[in-house]
């Protein structure tokens, strides 16, 4: 039966809109009640009704699952998603969470261009959350950008926001990949801020590929192991590229595994013992991301 707002676990797990890319996001939110994930983390782009707080909430009501986390339009492509002003998406963002409930909006760090919003990025950012009691806005970890032999960092002051230092954090295990990161040292580092968790994997090959995890090379079942041990109260968003996909049913096959995985390393030992053997390892296709630079591909990771 899908989770309600009253039936959620300790760590509940969510499925990204983003992983169902490039079917719309009324169908991440069909797919999640069809596979029993315990809600739905929003990506705000350019489709109007991830946008949209009351055919978002009208979505979670009729499969009875609910929205738990949003991710604020940050992307390349979405610079012009309600607002030019990065400040206004931020409190769009604030605003759309506290309607549908969400106790997560997820955050990147300025890009080098955003000058203004760079340099007030932390003050600002702590003036938002503050407008917004009970909602926390984790910043994420990115990674440099890898093109024709050289490597950049499009981010203020960097993609590693531990540098700075937030009152909470998203860790991207996909992200620790592309930018050569060990994900449990960085969880260390993020420490009692570890807010909100994106699961994806990453071959370490230099760019951001948001595998099914247990398909990359990334800790990710350490990394949810430990999650207890941590004190984590948030949440998990599945976030794999399955664009690729030539089915739906691959494409459910996919999100299906990622879950199992999810749910297996994030289980006690004893239960994990008696979940069976790793499902996912299967050998992956890779993905691309949309943020890492090209803004000609397809919205779909953050």
């Amino acid at each position: 039966m899908p989770a309600t707002l009253d039936a959620v676990p300790r760590v509940p797990v969510l499925l990204s809109t983003s992983s169902v890319f490039p079917e719309r996001t009324a169908a991440a939110f069909q797919l999640a009640a069809t596979l029993g994930y315990d809600g739905v983390e929003v990506m705000v782009w350019t489709d109007a009704v991830s946008q949209d707080a009351g055919a978002l909430a009208g979505l979670a009501k009729h499969y009875g699952v609910p929205v738990l986390s949003v991710h604020a339009p940050c992307l390349l492509v979405t610079q012009r998603v309600w607002s030019a002003d990065p400040w206004e998406r931020l409190r769009r963002s604030g605003q759309l969470a506290e309607a549908l409930g969400a106790p997560t909006v997820v955050v990147h760090p300025p890009f080098t261009w955003q000058r203004d919003y760079a340099r007030n990025f932390a003050e600002g950012l702590d003036e938002v959350t503050g407008q917004f009691g009970g909602i926390s806005f984790p910043v994420e970890n990115m990674y440099p950008v890898r093109m024709a032999g050289r490597q950049f960092v499009p981010y203020a002051p960097g993609w590693d926001p531990t540098t700075t230092g937030y009152p909470s954090y998203t860790l991207d295990l996909s992200h620790c990949a592309a930018s050569h990161t060990d994900a449990l040292e960085l969880a260390d580092r993020m420490g009692a801020g570890l807010t909100h968790v994106h699961l994806g994997d990453g071959t370490g090959e230099g760019r951001d590929e948001h595998l099914v995890p247990g398909r990359g090379t990334q800790p990710c079942a350490e990394l949810l192991r430990s999650l207890a041990g941590r004190g984590f109260t948030g949440s998990v968003a599945v976030e794999v590229s399955t664009r690729r996909a030539k089915s739906r049913a691959v494409r459910e096959a996919d999100l299906r595994a990622a879950l199992a995985f999810a749910r297996q390393h994030l289980d006690p030992p004893a239960a994990a013992t008696n979940a069976g053997p790793d499902p996912v390892r299967r050998g992956g296709r890779e993905a691309e991301e949309l943020d890492s630079g090209a803004p000609r591909r397809p919205p779909a990771f953050s």
